[in-house]
């Protein structure tokens, strides 16, 4: 049975009428073809260059710069804000905000930094843009003072500020470093006290202000807790150990500091421990069955209780920094995960694997049982994890390798580390607003007392 015409539409007919008359225009009909789908591609192509010269180069206002990211931002910037180190701010959270651009950032230039690893310098490494510098972290109910490298210098005088944990850790010692010496004008003032150079190296990095008898302190380790070697007799599957219930070799030498900053995370995984043939111990015993979960948590454990009975809190002023998630996108750092071609923050929710999550749940519990059972807090938690979950353009990605190496391999990308300046510098923000809190509410103290 065969398929009778389509009706038609009747009130399109005069329109159809319209149209054959018109086709006695014949010599015409082409050219106004082609003329009419110039016009149209013209007419988009110069909306697109239009609309993105507009909200990334020429950046003229707030309202005009989110605007084409279609965000809402009415609502952030109506909350009153007071200043985070007045009574009023007392009790703002200054880990609850938003990223926001301003043009006075960074606050210092990589080129003339000499204290970073040449990993961190992406802009010398061959990254073309520079977005990622320009974010400033902005809390929801107050405002974090200005960084000011004088005031915290002359904070730190006579005094050791020491960074021990994994290689991120290390990502924002070397950004405070730089944001330190931006104020001082006489850089061989700044030495390391062996002589050794700013390199990836293990061991540790001591950095001496000589003008301010002060020393900045990196303390490579990883875990917290104690690499070692096996048991004797082992299986030869073991090839080291994490000991669980002992401290790193080098926290004899960070019991006196006198401020102490803490990481760990980025190795708790179980490329970087089962897989490479490390087990975890408990006293002799190697606990063949032991998840990284657990093993993370009972590390933390033994950590919160060196805290408690090794350290004199009355001295040494402890902060944890919360990890740093990692933004590889469609496999991981050996299976050709990638980010380099990220350039702007993730403005609204975030996609970071539910692992990350995971993990800051368990520093979270392990944290707020020994801050409850030890009858008042003897540290301060930087919980960056949230707000670095935002930010999947501050990565190194292709450009780790140093000036004549990198790009690197587009299979090879580092989506762990952080370009300098970049996200690091903020987490430095909120410490040295922690930190200065820390002394008016030690000024507050003697007032009263």
């Amino acid at each position: 049975m065969c398929k009778g015409p389509p009706q038609q539409d009747h009130e399109t007919m005069p329109n159809f009428e319209a149209f054959k008359s018109f086709k006695r225009l014949r010599l015409f009909e082409p050219s106004l073809g082609v003329l009419g789908f110039f016009f149209v591609a013209v007419s988009v192509i110069f909306c697109f260059f239009y609309l993105d010269y507009r909200a990334v180069y020429r950046v003229p206002s707030q309202s005009q710069r989110f605007m084409w990211l279609k965000l809402d931002r009415s609502s952030f910037s109506e909350i009153k804000k007071v200043d985070f180190l007045s009574q009023e701010g007392k009790g703002c959270d200054v880990f609850d905000g938003e990223w926001v651009w301003d043009e006075r950032y960074p606050l210092y230039e990589s080129k003339d930094c000499s204290f970073l690893d040449e990993g961190f310098t992406c802009t010398e490494n061959g990254r073309p843009d520079l977005f990622y510098t320009k974010w400033r972290w902005q809390p929801k109910h107050c405002n974090l003072p200005r960084f000011d490298g004088k005031v915290m210098l002359e904070k730190l005088r006579n005094k050791r500020l020491v960074f021990a944990g994994d290689s991120i850790g290390r990502n924002q010692w070397e950004s405070l470093l730089c944001m330190l010496a931006s104020a001082v004008p006489n850089k061989d003032s700044i030495y390391e006290v062996n002589g050794n150079p700013i390199t990836k190296h293990k061991g540790f990095l001591v950095f001496k202000f000589k003008d301010y008898n002060c020393t900045v302190e990196y303390y490579r380790a990883p875990f917290l807790v104690l690499h070692s070697r096996p048991p004797a007799g082992s299986p030869l599957k073991i090839k080291t150990t994490l000991k669980l219930d002992q401290m790193d070799w080098n926290s004899i030498r960070w019991k006196d500091a006198d401020f102490l900053i803490f990481n760990t995370g980025h190795w708790w995984n179980y490329e970087k421990t089962l897989n490479w043939g490390c087990y975890f111990q408990e006293r002799e015993k190697v606990k063949m069955e032991m998840t990284v979960e657990h093993a993370y948590l009972r590390s933390l454990e033994t950590v919160m209780k060196w805290i408690c009975n090794e350290l004199n809190t009355s001295k040494t002023k402890v902060f944890f920094r919360t990890f740093a998630p990692i933004h590889f996108s469609g496999g991981d750092w050996k299976t050709g995960g990638s980010c380099h071609s990220e350039t702007l923050p993730e403005l609204g929710t975030s996609l970071v694997p539910s692992d990350t999550w995971e993990q800051f749940k368990i520093f979270v519990e392990v944290l707020s049982a020994y801050s409850n059972a030890s009858g008042g807090t003897k540290f301060e938690i930087l919980n960056v994890t949230g707000m670095t979950a935002r930010r999947k353009d501050g990565h190194s990605s292709l450009y780790y390798l140093g000036p004549k190496e990198s790009p690197a391999p587009i299979h090879r990308q580092d989506c762990s580390h952080w370009c300098l300046p970049g996200v690091p510098d903020a987490w430095n923000e909120l410490f040295y607003a922690v930190f200065l809190k820390h002394y008016v509410n030690q000024q507050m103290k003697h007032r009263f007392d």
